[in-house]
């Protein structure tokens, strides 16, 4: 007799057996449909942004619970720690001379987690780290956005240097996951606080896409004046995306061995 598949099984494979741009598809109108349901419940839609950093810390906290408790990182990318430091302290700069908040006591906390994940990769665990994997240059990642942020950052009246960092870190902070899912593409499998590290990397930077987007419709466009001129704006809003879809992948694979009760995530070629 064979067994009833689950809902979710069944809508899965569904849509594995979808044509891409049926999957395509799909994802935009699911992210649209989310982005309707955060725009009637929350009501303050900065509390967005706090969420988005704050899953952001938890992810951290997550990272360095596997390093306390199995005393190994393997499967992490020590280079997209590097890249998260980079673009956190660049962005606490910015927020410490152009607007002290609670964002910039967020990002402190999330900096000085980061850096001891660093230090415990680097030294304490460097045996375990897995260097043949993490293969990605950092100069392909830091020398394009440098590059960009030079080129293309906000016309506002704060000193230039100011206006080019805070674009090199937006840049940055969209492309930082990189490392990571070459790690993951080499290796194939993703043990599970690894796996829920950059599932909460995925939802931060939905919540912080939600975010801005949200403002930009509550503000009838009016936002994009705010940002300044030129190509910025535009580009500003094309990172904030970027960022979610290039985890939107993987996070379906993540929700759907959950509810499949698999503890290792398994990635089909070609995900990330």
């Amino acid at each position: 007799m064979r067994a009833t598949k689950s809902p979710i099984h069944a809508v899965s494979t569904w849509v594995r057996r979808q044509p891409p741009k049926v999957k395509t598809f799909l994802a935009v109108a699911a992210g649209i449909t989310a982005l309707v349901l955060l725009r009637f419940i929350v009501h303050d839609h900065d509390n967005l942004f706090v969420a988005a950093e704050s899953v952001h810390s938890i992810g951290i906290s997550l990272l360095i619970y596997k390093l306390t408790k199995e005393h190994t990182c393997a499967g992490l990318s020590l280079k997209s720690q590097e890249l998260t430091a980079i673009f956190l302290a660049v962005r606490l700069y910015c927020s410490l001379v152009m607007e002290y908040d609670i964002h910039t006591i967020l990002d402190l906390a999330t900096l000085a987690a980061t850096l001891w994940v660093i230090f415990m990769i680097r030294f304490k665990l460097k045996a375990s780290y897995m260097e043949d994997k993490d293969t990605l240059p950092l100069y392909y990642v830091l020398v394009p956005c440098a590059v960009l942020a030079v080129l293309i950052h906000p016309s506002t009246s704060h000193n230039i240097l100011n206006r080019i960092s805070w674009a090199f870190c937006v840049y940055l902070e969209a492309v930082s996951v990189l490392p990571q899912l070459r790690v993951m593409q080499n290796t194939k499998i993703v043990e599970p606080f690894t796996a829920h590290y950059v599932f909460a990397l995925g939802i931060a930077r939905f919540l912080s896409c939600a975010h801005w987007v949200l403002q930009l419709v509550d503000t009838r466009g009016h936002l994009l004046v705010a940002l300044g001129y030129g190509l910025w704006p535009a580009i500003f809003l094309i990172s904030e995306v970027v960022q979610t879809f290039i985890l939107a992948d993987f996070c379906y694979y993540y929700v759907k061995s959950v509810f499949g009760g698999q503890l290792v995530l398994r990635l089909p070629s070609g995900v990330v």
